[in-house]
Order: structure tokens, then sequence, then C-alpha cells
């Protein structure tokens, strides 16, 4: 199924020791799809005297690189040097922050753009839970009132640590304010993990009708900490298949604003992270749009299922060639191809359930107790099941198993990806051992198109060995075979790189 790509973006303070300008060509230049401007002293100042100029500037870069935008205000010592985030809607003069808000939003209409997002505060000790109640929605109706006039809309930011923090509490936002059209919802994916009780893809449904900004960070439970991608413990190709699902427009901004030191790398990496966890997304649908409808419908109720009893696993997983099929995959025939019940285990093992630190036993327990086709379908499912590097080698053993064996579909299923996924084993083996497992490919008759990841992974002692293997079938007048002579006739007249580790 083919869905449209969600935008990346990059908050601008993130690149707290560049200009803006500079910011905005390492942004565009790095292929990001826009930028979250926060509005500072360093980068575009709401009080400076020549912000008609600034803003005019701004636009015409905007359009020349190509980059949407919002207008964020978590300025820190913006409008009080000596205390962060100061005044708030609770504290006194908090005219000032409805006042900075309200030049957010004419900023924000006079460059166009159409969110700016924003947050509550801390509330301090000596004001009740209701009389913050009503500090907020008195400057929020004041705030809601002009965005509506200017056309843009508040994405507002439940926080940890904030008198809003949570979902809940937007939702008592949003109706003490009557439901106002003007004010949306900016969730930040870290956040809930952080402190939403529900799983981060629940979350996202949940935010969905009101969503008009997302900032994205990896985070870890009751830490609020912003970390990169793959330091926390957000599994993230449900995240974005769940916003892809509710059909999000919006701009989806990498918040990682203690990174300055290092902006552009990390970037870069925050970037190549994201697009292979949207592939992810879109390889949990490939599969799932190509498993028969009763199928479906039978790995969704034992889905169910784990979500309550997450041991029943033990008795599900070997009954899903009866209750599905065992036929070859629809748009799959040549013998070493995916089966129906491949597909549907692969499925069943990537249940939300099953997605926490105990998911490499629970592989261990089913392919250890499994028959040849049950072991199969664990090995299919180590590509997606490590999308974005979850996994890790926590099942390499598995696949060292799979390739002892004298079982050749195990050996093909343990080197192959799931559809739209990198290979597990070519992520993941040493160089010694994916040679290996090349040439039991060769010896066995196993096609070298089944091996995910070989050119990638081939160097030049995989090729020396290859050639050693094509000329000693020459030597004894034998044949080779044609997918060996296309290999070396490919590759071997192409740079390859020398051996080297395989990072873990």
């Amino acid at each position: 199924m083919s869905r449209r790509a969600l935008t990346f973006a990059y908050g601008t303070n993130g690149f707290g020791d560049h200009t803006l300008d500079e910011t905005l060509d390492v942004v565009a230049g790095l292929g990001y799809g826009g930028v979250s401007l926060t509005l500072d002293r360093r980068h575009l100042d709401p009080f400076a005297d020549d912000l008609d100029g600034r803003l005019a500037h701004l636009r015409r870069r905007l359009d020349d690189l190509g980059l949407d935008a919002v207008v964020e205000t978590g300025g820190r010592y913006l409008l009080d040097p000596w205390n962060k985030h100061h005044p708030t809607f609770f504290d006194e003069g908090r005219e000032a922050r409805v006042d900075l808000l309200l030049r957010a939003v004419r900023i924000a209409a006079r460059l166009e753009l159409p969110v700016v997002s924003l947050w509550s505060g801390i509330r301090p000790p000596g004001i009740d839970e209701e009389t913050a109640w009503n500090y907020l929605v008195a400057a929020l109706e004041t705030l809601t009132d002009e965005a509506a006039r200017l056309g843009v809309r508040l994405g507002f930011e439940p926080e940890p640590g904030m008198f809003v923090d949570t979902l809940d509490r937007f939702d008592e936002l949003r109706a003490r304010l009557g439901e106002h059209p003007a004010l949306g919802l900016t969730l930040d994916i870290g956040h809930c993990r952080c402190l939403e009780p529900q799983p981060v893809a629940e979350c996202v449904r949940r935010a969905a009708p009101h969503l008009v900004h997302v900032q994205i960070e990896d985070m870890c439970r009751g830490t609020h900490e912003h970390l990169e991608f793959g330091h926390g413990e957000i599994d993230f190709p449900p995240v974005l298949g769940a916003l892809l699902e509710s059909g999000y427009q919006g701009l989806v901004s990498v918040e990682l604003p203690r990174h300055s030191h290092a902006a552009p790398s990390t970037a870069r990496r925050s970037l190549a992270f994201l697009r292979a966890a949207e592939q992810g997304a879109d390889t949990v649908d490939a599969l799932w749009d190509r498993v028969p409808g009763g199928a479906a419908r039978w790995v969704r109720e034992a889905q169910h299922t784990l979500a309550v009893v997450p041991d029943a696993l033990t008795e599900l997983f070997p009954a899903v060639g009866r209750r599905c099929g065992r036929g070859p995959l629809p748009g799959t025939a040549e013998p070493y191809g995916w089966t129906v019940d491949d597909a549907a285990r692969t499925l069943l093992l990537d249940a939300p359930a099953l997605r926490d630190g105990e998911l490499p036993a629970r592989l261990t327990e089913v392919y250890r107790h499994g028959d040849a086709a049950e072991r199969r379908g664990v090995l299919r499912a180590l590509p997606l099941l490590d999308r974005s590097g979850r996994l890790g080698a926590a099942a390499l053993p598995l696949v060292h198993d799979a390739l002892r064996t004298n079982d050749p579909r195990l050996v093909a299923a343990a080197l192959d990806t799931a559809p739209g996924a990198p290979g597990y084993a070519a992520r993941h083996l040493d160089d010694h051992a994916f040679r290996q497992a090349v040439l039991k490919c060769v010896f066995t008759g196993i096609p070298l198109a089944r091996i995910a990841g070989l050119p990638d992974r081939t160097d030049a002692e995989l090729l020396r060995m290859m050639r050693a293997y094509a000329d000693e079938r020459r030597t004894a007048g034998r044949d080779v075979a044609p997918d060996v002579e296309d290999f070396l006739a490919t590759l071997g007249t192409e740079d390859v790189r020398h051996p080297a580790p395989v990072p873990h």
C-alpha cells in the first residue's frame, strides 16, 4: 500500500551555535522538509526593531529552500534573563507572556505559517488549581480569538512537570475553552513515553482529531530527557505508522534542544533514523495487505489475546498453520518465497503486547520448541522486529542455528528480508559468518537473490572466495550457476570494501 510520506523537520533550538540562515541551509541540505522556528534572541527575535525586514527575508529563504515551518515559543530566557520560561500564565507579569504569544501569532500570520506551538508553564505553589485554570483560560481566550482572526492554529503542548502535562489535562482545557476551533494540539512523542499510561502509538491515535503539530525524539519512562533516536525506549515504526494512518499532514519536528554542540551530525543521524522507521511502518502495512482476509482476521484476534495474556504465544504460534493456511503468500511463487503462515507468524510476533525486553526470550522459546515451519516463521520475522535496530543482535543465536542446518528453507529464511525491511543477518552477522552463509547458499543451490544486503556486504575476501569456487568448478569441467556468474560479473569489477567488523 502506497502512502503519503511524513514531512520531517528540525527545531532551530537544536542549532544554538548557528545563525538562522546557516541553520536553514544545513536543515534543507540534509533533506528535511521543514523547521520549527523558536522565537529567541539568537535566531528570530520577536522584539527586534527591524522585525518586518527580518520576516520578509525569512519568508524568501523558506521559499527558496522549499521549507515548511511552524513557530515555537519555548525560548528559555526570552522574557526574563534570570528565570527560565518566566513569566508563565500564572506568574506576576503574566501579561508579558500573553503579549509574546500574540506577537508569535502575528509573526506566523506574516510568514503565512499555520501553527504556533505553546504550553502552560508550571503552577506556582501559592496558586490553587482552580485559580490556575482561570488564569490559563482567560489568556487563551485572548490568544485563540486573535489566532482565529488571522487564520492561525494554536498547538497546545502537554509538557511533563507543567500544569497541563497530559492528554487528559489537554482535554479538560479544550472543554473549559468551549472547544474553540483555533485550539489544536502539539504532541511530543517523547512526552507520551515519559508520562502517558497508554502505548505511544495509541496516544497518537487518541490525539489525531486535534493534532496540528508533532515534536519527536526518544525518551524513557518517567524521565523527561530528550534523547537521540535509539537511545531511549520508543519503538518508532508503529508510532509513525499511526501518524500515517491518521492522515496527519503537518510537520514531524525533531526536538533535541541540548544537541547544538553537534547539530549537523545529530540532524543527519536523526533524519536517517526517521526515514528507516517510516519504512518500517510501511513494511507492516505491506505485509498485512498480502495476507488473505481470513488469516488477517485470525491474527488480529490472536493479537488481542496476547494483549491480555502474552504467555498465550506458546499456544497461538503453533496454531498458525492450521488456522491461516500454508500456501504461498499472494505474489510469491518461487520455492524459497514467503508462505501465508510465514507472514501470519511474523505479524503475530509483531503484536504490541510482545514489544518489550522479553521479546528475545519469547522468540527463542517458540523457535526451540517449534517445527521447521515455526522456526522459519521466527526467522522471517526478525527483519521486521528489528526495524530501527530495536531487537539488536539478541536473536543472532537463532540465525546461527538455522545456518548450521541442512534445511535450505531455514537457511534462506535466516538470510532473507521482510517486505521493505533490511535483512537481519546482513545487519548483524560479522564478516566471516556472512561469507560462510553466502557460500552455503552457493553449495546448496539457494538463489543469491534471496540474500538480503548481499551487494552492500560483499567485500574483497568474499569476492576472492567466490572466484576460487568458480575457478575450481570450471577446472573440473562443471558448470557455474548463472547467479554466481552474474555476481562475479557485476560485483567483481566494482570497488568493494575491505573486511571490517559489523557494528552491533
